[in-house]
């Protein structure tokens, strides 16, 4: 069963039409848009320390070949 909602070809054209205009940054509020004011999550910070650990776990592989 189709439950998508039918357009006319000028409802369509308009849609497409309305999809290609770029969007208006002057008149964007982004201090408005929660989102844009929170900070990142702590993730990121956590990416360089699995690096080292796992830099440091192969050093150690590599230096008492354990991998033969």
């Amino acid at each position: 069963m189709d439950t998508k909602e039918s357009k006319t070809p000028e409802e369509e054209k308009e849609h497409v039409m309305n999809e290609r205009k770029p969007e208006n940054y002057e008149a964007s509020k982004p201090e408005l848009q929660p989102e844009a004011q929170k900070p990142a999550g702590g993730m990121h910070k956590l990416l360089p320390v699995i690096i080292i650990v796992l830099g440091i776990l192969v050093a150690a592989l590599l230096l008492f070949n354990v991998v033969d």
